[in-house]
């Protein structure tokens, strides 16, 4: 147990280098076997993820740890056109697209119908680091010089996309660590439940022309790393309704985390980043002994967290000097300030098993996702461009011996866009100024499992 506790603490401290996006900014499965199949995994039991997907299915996962790590590569573009005299046109594609994410987790069967175990996971993926310049001209000759006066800048030659100095970016980390208890109230049903600590890590950068749009323009960026932590909890159902099928269900509220104290003047409700609640229902089909079809439905309610789901427009409604509104909450920071306008997501999953011997699985799947980001909050979601939909996904387990096991898997998310017009066109821009936001992923990993 000892080293058990010392891995998981190596893969705790490990994960805020995490970075995120494929549904929105959750991971598109959780566990190398799901990844493998697109993460359908909610009536699945095949590893000690149950944690990060159905705690439930840890009730028939038996003894065993996985421990695992992740390559993901993810491609960030962003372009504004059609901007005329004003001169803020530019394109520019976000750096650091190269990251390693760290799965761990572990079970234990305390008797033939419980089972104790721990899962530990991220999420994130709000991170782009755009290099900065791509609007240029001598002081005082572009539009971007007055917002920075406006926002207590300093002008300056150049600018980055969002009219701010030096380097634009986010980066936001989320971990979290789920204990684990579930129980089989029959022989082929079981229940589960996860109480889910979560950590987070946000900085910003390069966007000082948001400090005149501010209840709180010392705490909008360049303020380095904060952090946040809070409680939530996952609960889920698993059923074996025959030898062929069985189903799952499972629900995680809202994890209500501390407030980023550094970025209170960027993040609505003075810098509140909860987690959003999500669920998913599953469906596990095997028509034949080497064959299995796995089948899952996700929703992610990301509009109930102010600071992700509130529409960008609502900084118009501001109070500040040269805005046209008189709500002082609309602003940067406040109760009802701007979000991402992130819309909540429906994802669908299809994965598919094959075991060509006792030794080698195959797996591949496809999944879905809704795009979170409507046109008109492009803006803002330079910052985030989640936009990516379709993932396909391929994965094999090669057994070692009885006890023990390697599985990879790959992904692919096609290259996706959106364009909408520039929130720059309300303060007195060409409406033709119009913002495109692209992106597209991969990720490569490899994970060892052993059973005991």
């Amino acid at each position: 147990m000892r080293k058990i506790l010392i891995a998981a603490a190596t893969a705790a401290a490990l994960a805020p280098c995490a970075a995120l996006a494929t549904d929105g900014y959750f991971s598109h499965g959780y566990g190398m076997k799901a990844k493998g199949m697109a993460g359908a995994s909610t009536a699945l039991t095949h590893d000690a993820f149950g944690g990060a997907t159905n705690p439930a299915t840890m009730a028939f996962a038996g003894d065993r740890w996985d421990l695992g790590v992740d390559w993901f590569s993810p491609h960030r573009e962003a372009s504004r056109t059609g901007s005329g005299p004003a001169g803020i046109d530019g394109t520019s594609e976000s750096g650091e697209n190269s990251f390693f994410i760290p799965e761990f987790a572990y079970n234990h069967m305390i008797r033939p119908d419980m089972a104790l175990g721990v899962t530990v996971y991220g999420n994130g993926g709000m991170n782009t680091t755009y290099p900065g310049g791509e609007i240029t001209g001598a002081a005082g000759t572009t539009t971007c010089n007055n917002f920075q006066t406006g926002g207590v800048g300093t002008p300056a030659a150049s600018y980055n996309l969002l009219c701010g100095n030096g380097k634009l970016g986010v980066d936001l980390s989320q971990l979290i660590i789920a204990p684990t208890v579930a129980w089989k109230f029959s022989p082929d049903h079981s229940v589960g439940l996860s109480p889910l600590f979560g950590y987070q890590r946000f900085e910003a950068e390069g966007l000082q022309a948001f400090r005149g749009f501010s209840s709180d323009p010392n705490n909008v960026t360049n303020n380095g790393y904060d952090t946040a932590t809070g409680w939530g909890a996952r609960i889920g159902y698993f059923g074996r309704l025959t030898s062929e099928i069985s189903v799952g269900a499972a629900y995680s509220t809202k994890i209500a985390m501390s407030k980023f104290d550094k970025y209170r003047g960027l993040f609505a409700e003075q810098g509140g980043f909860d987690m959003p609640s999500n669920w998913s229902v599953g469906a596990a089909w095997r028509p034949a002994n080497a064959w299995l079809v796995a089948v899952d439905y996700r929703r992610i309610n990301y509009n109930e967290v102010s600071s992700v789901g509130s529409p960008s427009a609502n900084v118009l409604n501001c109070n500040n000097p040269g805005l046209p509104g008189t709500d002082p909450s609309a602003c940067l920071g406040g109760s009802n300030g701007a979000g991402f306008g992130w819309q909540n997501v429906s994802v669908r999953k299809i994965g598919v098993e094959y075991a060509v011997d006792p030794s080698l699985t195959l797996r591949a799947g496809f999944g879905r996702s809704d795009n979170p980001i409507r046109s008109e909050d492009v803006t803002f979601n330079i910052l985030a461009p989640g936009v990516v939909q379709d993932h396909y996904t391929l994965g094999a387990t090669y057994a070692l011996d009885k006890e023990s096991e390697l599985t990879g898997a790959f992904m692919y998310a096609k290259k996706n866009s959106v364009s909408g017009q520039s929130l720059f066109a309300q303060f007195g821009l060409p409406p033709t100024t119009t913002e495109t936001i692209s992106m597209y992923e991969y990720s490569l990993g490899v994970a060892y499992a052993r059973k005991y």
